[in-house]
């Protein structure tokens, strides 16, 4: 028996498009770019329908995506699910802002970690996720040191599931919390700030008002 062949895990941005209407959400479009000097990462806090942290790591152009329930964690017996999402635009790194109601997403997003990272096995993250396994050394402002997203056995047909594991390394903290951690390393602001705030980026659209 011929045993299946691993689903690419290219970059593409088809799903992330698809899901938004671009006149109606501040979030950028993007478009695939070349690899940098580093290979860049970055943890968005998001107040969509429920409060979830989006795992995001440059790979093939694009950001691979993971949205994690409780948040990444420095502590190692903490296996956090992380469950993969549509590829991000590279763009998407720096935004923070309020996705207007009715759209994709809708909610409070901030910028809560980013920094860099290389990979701890391989040479080619694209390839290493699509194996289904992805050790990796982060270099960020809260998050630091070895993790390891691993992809569960499929259930009820779903092969998004995976779990994002802190290796036992100097960077290890059993008793960190991420919810003590609240606030954006962009702007200092936490959810509650942006969700307060008079000047936080609501944009609602591109529609020109009458008489201009």
């Amino acid at each position: 028996m011929t045993p299946k062949k691993p689903k690419a895990a290219s970059g593409s941005l088809r799903r992330y498009s698809a899901k938004r209407d671009f006149t109606q959400t501040p979030e950028p479009r993007g478009a695939k770019q070349p690899r940098g000097r580093a290979l860049r990462f970055v943890v968005q806090k998001h107040k969509a329908s429920r409060l979830h942290y989006d795992f995001r790591l440059e790979a093939d152009g694009v950001l691979k995506s993971w949205a994690v329930p409780k948040g990444p964690t420095l502590n190692p017996a903490d296996r956090r699910l992380a469950m993969q999402v549509e590829d991000h635009p590279l763009d998407y790194r720096d935004f923070e802002g309020v996705i207007p109601p009715g759209n994709y997403g809708a909610g409070q997003v901030i910028v809560w970690d980013r920094g860099t990272y290389r990979l701890a096995e391989g040479q080619n993250p694209t390839a290493e996720i699509q194996k289904g396994k992805i050790k990796f050394i982060l270099r960020g402002r809260k998050l630091t040191g070895m993790f390891t997203l691993v992809r569960m056995r499929p259930r009820d047909g779903s092969e998004n599931a995976w779990l994002l594991i802190k290796d036992k390394d100097t960077g290890a903290d059993p008793r960190w919390d991420p919810e003590r951690h609240d606030e954006s390393v962009k702007s200092g602001r936490t959810l509650d700030d942006l969700a307060k705030s008079h000047h936080a980026a609501r944009w609602i659209s591109n529609r020109k008002t009458k008489g201009r």
